[in-house]
């Protein structure tokens, strides 16, 4: 089996898309690679794996030699579309790339995995906070050099490696992330100064949602008027533009 999960790892087959490929769960995929021999995996799966690998019987695999075609044989069978199995619903992945389609539903599959074997309030909340999380890369472009630290000190990607183009913010938000879990792994911290760092973290997302509040209902009010003004009641498809534009005007006056 060792020869088995070395092929897999060799040729970038990940265990997500393995357990896609065979029709399993990920934890499954653990199981079955933890088996002793391949000839104890169920028939179905153990033939899926042969014709993946493209040998007849589970001895032929200690003697599979890895060139660019069985690479390429693997690879195709691995990321063929017809094998995904997330229900897209709504969802189109017209006009993505064929290597974007198959990271997306990737991604869609683990999480889907993730609530139906384990549906506890912990992983809804943490796939409800990937969500947030995700968004909020729009506005914040920290989001990104968070997900590019966990990707490396995880080993999935090279230290080295820069992806945005804002490399210098990039080296310096990594460096001082590493020396913030330095501190936090070694647990000698300083509890008062971790409340006080915490009240002011608190502190400060409070101020924000008060200025969010105070524009959400600056702009209500210049709503309110700019109807009022124009002698419109609501704002609808066809005096949306001439609302928008005497709301800007009433938010001038106060300049």
């Amino acid at each position: 089996m060792k020869k088995l999960n070395d092929i897999l790892s060799e040729i970038g087959i990940s265990k997500v898309k393995l357990a896609k490929y065979l029709g399993v769960s990920r934890q499954m995929v653990y199981n079955y690679l933890e088996m002793d021999d391949v000839n104890l995996w169920p028939l179905e799966k153990k033939m899926k794996l042969f014709n993946l690998l493209q040998v007849k019987s589970a001895e032929e695999i200690d003697d599979i030699k890895i060139t660019n075609d069985f690479i390429k044989h693997a690879n195709s069978l691995i990321n063929d579309n017809s094998s995904m199995i997330v229900d897209k619903g709504n969802i189109t992945f017209d006009g993505l790339s064929s290597s974007d389609q198959t990271l997306l539903n990737d991604i869609v599959f683990l999480l889907k995995e993730d609530l139906e074997e384990d549906n506890t309030p912990t992983t809804s909340t943490i796939c409800r906070y990937l969500y947030y999380f995700l968004q909020a890369i729009e506005t914040t472009p920290e989001v990104k050099y968070m997900l590019a630290y966990v990707a490396k000190s995880t080993g999935f990607i090279d230290p080295s490696e820069f992806k945005f183009e804002d490399e210098d913010n990039q080296f310096a938000f990594e460096a001082i992330q590493y020396s913030a879990m330095v501190l936090y792994n070694n647990g000698n911290l300083n509890k008062e100064r971790l409340i006080e760092s915490h009240k002011k973290f608190v502190q400060e997302i409070q101020i924000k949602h008060e200025e969010k509040l105070s524009r959400t209902q600056e702009l209500n009010s210049a709503k309110v008027q700019a109807l009022k003004e124009l002698g419109y009641t609501e704002i609808n498809e066809e005096n949306s533009t001439e609302v928008l534009e005497k709301i800007a005007e009433i938010q001038s006056r106060k300049i």
